[in-house]
């Protein structure tokens, strides 16, 4: 699987760790930034993971910023994107089970570098479960979302 990684300054060092794990599960990344720790916007890589994420370069994101909670609602506001903060490992795998979340948001300020890394690997190892509840219930958020992007 191809997963695309992006973090604002606050994010940045579990980031680096992270890429080199995911890798290390089997997967190919794709880092979509920040290089340094130097103070930047996480809308910015909110948007460069949700777009590499809607545009097919990457099945699934994972983004990290401070909390977790900025860079969540960024990423939520690109269609089809489904960015959850995720701080629990039952959140990790149920968030693409039943809801076919394709961001896990994680924040580097609240957990530390192997709690994080057991919600990647639980993240990427989840599997929608195509259940009919969780069809039907996905088919109604996206016709929320369709229905307030005609609304704009």
């Amino acid at each position: 699987m191809r997963v695309v990684l992006g973090s604002d300054h606050a994010g940045f060092e579990l980031k680096s760790h992270l890429l080199d794990y995911v890798r290390s599960l089997g997967h190919e990344t794709l880092d979509v930034g920040t290089a340094s720790e130097a103070p930047v916007d996480y809308p910015d890589f909110a948007a460069a993971v949700a777009e590499a994420v809607r545009a097919g370069r990457a099945e699934r994101g994972v983004l990290i910023c401070g909390s977790g909670v900025g860079a969540s609602v960024a990423a939520n506001k690109f269609p089809g994107i489904r960015a959850a903060v995720c701080h629990d490992c039952y959140s990790a795998h149920q968030g693409v089970e039943h809801d076919r979340m394709n961001v896990l948001v994680l924040g580097s300020r609240v957990i530390a570098t192997e709690l994080a890394r057991d919600l990647v690997r639980i993240y990427l190892e989840a599997v929608f479960s195509g259940a009919e509840r969780h069809v039907r219930r996905l088919a109604k958020v996206q016709a929320l979302e369709s229905q307030f992007l005609r609304a704009d």
